[in-house]
């Protein structure tokens, strides 16, 4: 047995930070903003997923999945609060959040195809290998965050260790609706186009607000931070091909990194409930 454990971010984004609060970096402030930006709505189409794919199980699965769930549901409620906070700052500092209105516009379309429960949760299962991704990549470069805004610093963190805590749920969810291959693969791939898409655009638009777009310092940053040696891109392309073996299980990606920030840094949050996995 483990634990899904919901904690209390102890930080203020009430109050405003620097427009560049990553360093002074303009490429690495605006692509986290980018990631911000995208992550109220899309939380909240995880948690709805999820809830619909526990509800469809028969009983006795329904009742093995529901205390994962719900610790699943309080992480991602308490994300997705935290950066509707964040974002509301950028939009006080003149960001405008184009990939919001995307997302929304996409969900309504994909409401009106009236799907069975397990495309919802196949897509958010995909999502969240994506997510787990970037967070092992996060907790294990520390340039990404040189220089950053401690609350920043933190809330990025403290993220990235509870995605990659919660990176099982959703897939378990989907195998325990006896999803299948093809279309677990066919979501993936999906999402792999979109979702980098979303992230590119609003990233674009974030240094265009920002004034920067067209300075060779910010594609410097741009390209260290992706195809550096130690660049998203060039770590993440193992762990992103293995979904596509029939073997992976998300639980297969390490999670020691995350585990240690939790214990290393429990003076950051509060618990404020736990769930038995």
């Amino acid at each position: 047995m483990s634990e899904l454990v919901v904690r209390r971010l102890m930080i203020d984004l009430k109050q405003p930070f620097e427009r560049r609060w990553n360093g002074g970096d303009a490429f690495r402030t605006a692509w986290l903003n980018a990631l911000s930006m995208s992550f109220p709505v899309g939380e909240q189409f995880f948690i709805d997923s999820l809830r619909a794919g526990v509800a469809a199980l028969p009983e006795a699965r329904r009742e093995a999945m529901a205390r994962e769930l719900h610790g699943f549901v309080g992480q991602e409620a308490t994300h997705r609060h935290l950066h509707a906070l964040y974002n509301a700052q950028l939009a006080e500092q003149g960001f405008h959040n184009t990939s919001e209105a995307r997302s929304i516009r996409r969900l309504k379309r994909l409401e009106g195809m009236r799907l069975d429960p397990r495309h919802h949760v196949a897509i958010t299962a995909a999502t969240e290998h994506f997510t787990a991704i970037f967070a092992e990549w996060m907790l294990s470069h520390p340039g990404a965050l040189e220089g950053a805004d401690p609350r920043m610093k933190s809330l990025w963190l403290w993220h990235s260790a509870e995605e990659s805590e919660h990176r099982s749920t959703a897939f378990d969810v989907y195998r325990a609706l006896d999803g299948n291959e093809k279309w677990r693969l066919f979501w993936f791939r999906q999402v792999t186009v979109q979702f980098s898409l979303d992230v590119m655009r609003q990233t674009v638009r974030n240094l265009w607000d920002d004034g920067d777009l067209f300075s060779p310092r910010t594609w410097l940053s741009a390209a260290r931070l992706m195809l550096g040696r130690q660049g998203l891109l060039r770590h993440g392309f193992k762990p992103w091909r293995a979904y596509f073996a029939a073997s992976f299980h998300p639980s297969q990606q390490d999670g020691q990194r995350s585990a240690a920030w939790l214990a290393d840094n429990a003076e950051s949050y509060r618990v404020v409930g736990a769930a038995r996995v």
